[in-house]
């Protein structure tokens, strides 16, 4: 399910030029951070691909078992920060708003210096647009507007991009300095880019374009069976209907719209840090105590390489953590 929901940066998070379009498709999916906690099912493996980009996850997988636990024990001590033997859900909390920033303040440097290599105050739309849509001029008006054609995936997300871009760019000069830019990027990160978010979400799920999200589009959206199967769901997935039709459709009319969306993927308190935090103590705490000994942490080995609170396993390939 998360496959296609969980953070979707865009082509603007990642290309300074032509955008492969399998990177694109994997990339634009969806953007929603909620979505990571959405169903209360955590896909560890797509949060390891999506956050390390297949080549650095697969260079990660390859470390040995031996080595991989060793530093997840070292990465343990860290998180540790009383040094008490005991990891509880706030220090988890912590730590995991200490890499989810350390990733976004990293990430914003790189591509601030890759499209404003003269580091001005600001970044222009045009610069922006010319540096990662320019190669588009030379395509012609039928690659750009026959549907389901890469030109027309590539018109969508300019469309797209233009649309964040006018969100992040708070005093409407159409230039966006390095704050404005981090919104751009990283619109999951900050409220006031709460309602592009919501958008991209209910653009992206709803495939009928009719603006509104129905049973089957929200269910086909993290569901789809894999051939062969004998067409009985997963009890998670008849939960889903259980929440869309008494939850998440507030007002009974058989759909999502926009606003239900937002109370749905982007509410006001939501914390995802504690929220991952919980989860990961829930799943890992074989005793009960509501704390995790470095033991119960390295049992749930595959969990934690697949989380926040190891920069969904990028900590354990960083040198500079040990």
């Amino acid at each position: 399910m998360l496959t296609s929901l969980f953070i979707a940066l865009a082509i603007s998070a990642v290309f300074a030029g032509v955008p492969n379009p399998e990177e694109t498709k994997r990339l634009m999916d969806h953007l929603s951070d909620a979505e990571h906690y959405r169903n209360e099912h955590h896909n560890k493996q797509f949060d390891h691909d999506a956050f390390l980009g297949e080549d650095q996850a697969k260079t990660f997988d390859q470390l040995p078992p031996e080595e991989s636990k060793r530093r997840l024990g070292l990465i343990v001590d860290k998180i540790d920060s009383d040094r008490d033997g005991f990891i509880t859900q706030v220090e988890l909390k912590d730590w995991i708003r200490y890499t989810q920033k350390r990733y976004i303040d990293e990430d914003v440097d790189r591509h601030w210096k890759q499209h404003n290599p003269n580091n001005e105050d600001t970044i222009s739309w045009e610069s922006y647009r010319k540096n990662v849509y320019g190669f588009m001029e030379e395509m012609t008006d039928n690659e750009l507007k026959a549907p389901n054609s890469e030109g027309f995936t590539y018109s969508s997300l300019r469309k797209r991009d233009r649309r964040r871009w006018h969100y992040a760019d708070g005093d409407n000069d159409d230039a966006l300095n390095k704050t404005e830019f981090a919104s751009f990027l990283h619109p999951e990160d900050h409220s006031t880019m709460r309602d592009v978010v919501v958008l991209e979400t209910l653009e992206d799920i709803d495939t009928d374009k009719d603006g509104k999200v129905s049973l089957e589009e929200y269910i086909g959206d993290m569901y789809k069976p894999e051939d062969g199967e004998d067409g009985v769901e997963p009890d998670w997935v008849m939960q889903e209907r259980e929440q869309f039709t008494g939850y998440r459709d507030t007002n009974k009319d058989g759909f999502m719209d926009e606003l239900e969306v937002k109370e749905w993927i982007a509410p006001p308190e939501f914390d995802h840090a504690e929220a991952e935090a919980r989860h990961l103590v829930f799943e890992a705490d074989g005793d009960a105590d509501e704390r995790l000994t470095k033991a119960e942490i390295l049992d749930k080995y595959d969990l934690f390489v697949g989380s926040q609170a190891t920069d969904f396993g990028e900590a354990l390939a960083r040198h500079d953590e040990f």
